[in-house]
């Protein structure tokens, strides 16, 4: 698994210490988007640039923005991405345990020490193992897939 992470420029300000702290919890395997960031930049152009370079079934995206909500919606668009915009421990456990997200969508306004909770939280999570949650999830990529046919 390897660790994507995304920021527009209201994240780039816990960026630096988000990523020591998760590699002192042990995350090495963190890549960061190319493209640079500045005031008025776009957190599209961010999300974009890592989800459509990670591998869909084995890597992990989070983006940052000021709330989340920008990079849950752009995130959801693109083939592939289970992407949750979570504020707590509790609610990164259930977008993977339950929902079998592969991205998480975050605030930069949490502050770098509960994001850091949150995601770590989120990584050791295990993606759904219940009939009923992983038959959710598989409904969902078959709709994505064109293949659902509703009730």
């Amino acid at each position: 698994m390897k660790l994507y992470i995304a920021t527009d420029h209201r994240g780039k300000d816990v960026l630096k210490d988000l990523i020591i702290n998760l590699k002192n919890l042990g995350y090495q395997d963190i890549f960061l988007p190319t493209i640079e960031n500045s005031e008025g930049d776009d957190y599209v152009d961010f999300a974009l640039n890592v989800l459509e370079k990670m591998d869909k079934k084995s890597d992990i995206a989070v983006l940052i923005c000021g709330n989340g909500i920008g990079m849950n919606i752009i995130a959801n668009k693109v083939k592939g991405i289970r992407c949750a915009r979570v504020v707590s421990e509790i609610e990164a456990v259930a977008a993977k345990e339950h929902n079998g997200a592969n991205a998480l969508a975050l605030g930069a306004d949490l502050g770098v020490n509960i994001l850091t909770e949150i995601i770590d939280t989120f990584l050791k999570t295990e993606m759904p193992s219940e009939e009923r949650h992983q038959r959710r999830v598989n409904k969902i990529i078959q709709y994505e897939e064109g293949t659902y046919n509703g009730l």
